[in-house]
């Protein structure tokens, strides 16, 4: 797990379209990142209507089929979580909104261009 921590966001995000429970464990590191990754995922997992339970080091994340719900979430200031988010939302019933995702622009400051250029619908506000 130490080599894939930063991913584990993104891994979430597939989680949630995963057919049947994905666990993610050794990733206790990730309390202490820009944010509490675990509880900020989970967080954001159950606000698009995905079934998760945090652990000391890691999630349980039970997959959906279906779409997931439209949600209003915050990033927590959290690069990753705003960009985990934000595809998330790309599977979303409705519009999503993500706040505080300027600090995106940490990490990937072309990923709303990245977005777009793959046939997203992405609206930036100020």
């Amino acid at each position: 797990m130490p080599r894939a921590i930063d991913e584990i966001p993104i891994a979430c995000a597939l989680a949630a379209r995963a057919l049947g429970t994905t666990r993610i464990r050794d990733a206790a590191e990730l309390r202490h990142k820009e944010s509490d990754r675990i509880a900020t995922m989970a967080s954001v997992l159950r606000a698009f209507g995905v079934e998760c339970e945090e652990t000391p080091d890691g999630l349980d994340v039970h997959g959906r089929e279906d779409r997931l719900d439209a949600a209003d979430v915050a990033s927590r200031g959290d690069h990753r979580i705003a960009m985990t988010a934000a595809v998330l939302a790309l599977t979303a019933r409705g519009p999503s909104r993500v706040r505080d995702a300027a600090c995106i622009a940490t990490s990937y400051p072309k990923f709303v261009a990245t977005l777009r250029a793959l046939g997203a619908r992405v609206d930036v506000e100020e």
